[in-house]
């Protein structure tokens, strides 16, 4: 079984400068390219071939059909899958980047697992905004959406397959920002389970999971599903999220009952070494 590391530093599908006033609009657009390359210099080191996604750093940033960066994203996706249909791997550890990341790499492998896969996307959001929105254009916010086959049409017919809503699950999901969006998953029947509800123990999951039949595994960990009082390492502060060890174990869990053939960490946005990175650039000799 063939696995490569896709470090995806993705950035353009977030839009969160105005909740970070702490940084510079450019910091905040491309904090997540910094944190992408942390991820992968703080990951273990791997036998596994080890890819980069080539990501523009030009900051200016359109929006087209609702969605902000609307190019630089599609040439990104394009980017990716050529690179997976290359190396064609069986499984696929991806470090993003914001929460796209997992689009083009989960898709590609619904399509070579025939579909026969689940998906566990473990948020404090839910990820399901359309573009016709028109209430928020960070392509982070609909990448779920993407990876059911809905959205903008020249992005979604660009994937490899898409999943069923009926084998997506959310963990630890908690602020849905808006009445709308919490219809919408009613209207798609996405389940979820909440911090509290896998405090403790995984069986919920692994419940779930087994109801599906599905073989294969992919597993979205976005960082800001957890517990900001005890770490604060993405963009989102909503309380009464999950301790890091929550999360490793349901992950764990999961491995060990099913074949997870993808798993991304994605939305690192590493306040303290942007700002460390800012001062070192202002010191003399250093370039």
């Amino acid at each position: 079984m063939k696995t490569i590391r896709l470090v995806y530093p993705q950035w353009q599908g977030g839009n969160v400068a105005r909740i970070l006033p702490e940084l510079t609009e450019e910091e905040a657009d491309t904090g997540y390219v910094l944190g992408a390359y942390l991820l992968n210099f703080l990951a273990p080191d791997t036998k596994n071939k080890t890819i980069t996604v080539p990501v523009s750093e030009d900051t200016n940033r359109a929006e087209e059909n609702g969605i902000l960066s609307y190019r630089p994203i599609l040439k990104q996706n394009d980017a990716a899958l050529q690179i997976l249909k290359n190396e064609s791997p069986d499984k696929i550890v991806v470090l993003g980047g914001e929460c796209s990341v997992s689009v083009v790499p989960f898709t590609y492998l619904a399509q070579k697992y025939e579909n026969d896969v689940a998906m566990v996307w473990i948020d404090a959001h839910p990820d399901i905004t359309l573009p016709q929105d028109r209430t928020y254009n960070g392509y982070h916010a609909m990448a779920v959406t993407a990876i059911m086959g809905k959205g903008d049409e020249k992005l979604v017919s660009s994937l490899p397959a898409k999943i069923d809503s009926r084998r997506i699950l959310f963990v630890g999901l908690r602020d849905w920002e808006r009445q709308q969006i919490k219809d919408r998953q009613a209207e798609y029947g996405i389940k979820h389970l909440s911090s509290q509800e896998v405090a403790e123990e995984s069986t919920k999951v692994l419940d779930w999971l087994k109801s599906t039949g599905a073989k294969h595994v992919v597993i979205h960990f976005d960082m800001d599903v957890l517990e900001p009082s005890e770490i604060i390492p993405a963009v989102g502060v909503v309380p009464d999220g999950m301790k890091i060890a929550e999360v490793t174990r349901v992950i764990n869990d999961i491995n060990r009952e099913f074949d997870i053939v993808g798993l991304t960490v994605a939305e690192p946005m590493p306040r303290i070494a942007i700002k460390l990175k800012k001062m070192l650039n202002q010191l003399p000799l250093l370039k």
